[in-house]
Formats: C-alpha cells, structure tokens, sequence
C-alpha cells in the first residue's frame, strides 16, 4: 500500500501530510483550556496579599502535596456531583473550581515526573573527573 506522502492545495502549494502528527487542536478543549487559566488568574493572590507569578508552581511542588489536593478537591467534586455542598479553607467551593484544581494537581504532578525524565546528568567539571591528580 503506498502512502500519500504530499498533500498538494489547490493553489499549488504542498505541504506532508498530518499522518502521525500530534494534533493539539483535536486533542486539548480551548473552552477547558480557558476556564482554567481563568481559574490560575483567580488563585494568585498568596494569604499575604501578595501575588504569585502564573508559572509559580513551575519552581517545584512537591508529589505528596498534589496528592494530597488531588484528595481534596476530587472529594469536593465528589459531593457536588452528588448535590451535597462543598468547602476550603476559603468557603464554599463550586464543581467548576473544583475540576480546575484537579486539572491543576494532576498536571503539576504530571510536570515533576516528566522534568525528572528530562533533566540531563550535569557535565561533571574537569576537577570533578581528575580531582587534584593532574
């Protein structure tokens, strides 16, 4: 079976074609994709007042602590799909915030795991590899 390798448009251009391209579009909601940035934006005011950098949590998080609000708010999410009320340290809660912050706890975890899979060995220095022998 030969594959189409070119797709050629009808004003001449070519282009491969998408046959094992990741596809983003298809793949992610723009609607999920905004509520929870909206969700970020709305979380980044630290008890102190201060506020926090979108990408603060890119600095490292420990996995027991997303484990432990993924807990949390997939119990919260638990009761309000089953119409019962839930609350944080900051009140109540709703479904909408509640599955933001699993999709929060569930992609900072996801980011740890993956940045320890990605990080190179440091290239040892010529003092580390030959000490004081040279």
């Amino acid at each position: 079976m030969t594959e189409n390798k070119i797709r050629q448009f009808e004003t001449g251009a070519t282009r491969d074609t998408n046959i094992g391209k990741p596809s983003y579009v298809k793949g992610l909601s723009p609607i999920v994709l905004q509520r929870y940035v909206k969700y970020l934006g709305e979380h980044r005011i630290q008890p102190d007042g201060n506020l926090r950098d979108f990408d603060n949590w890119k600095l490292g998080i420990d996995e027991d602590t997303y484990l432990d609000g993924l807990g949390r708010h997939f119990l919260a999410a638990w009761l309000l799909h089953d119409g019962f009320s839930a609350s944080d340290n900051h009140g109540p809660v709703t479904l909408k915030d509640s599955l933001c912050a699993i999709i929060f706890g569930a992609s900072g975890w996801l980011h740890e795991i993956l940045k320890k899979e990605e990080q190179k060995p440091k290239n040892k220095s010529y003092k580390e590899i030959f000490g004081n022998k040279l």
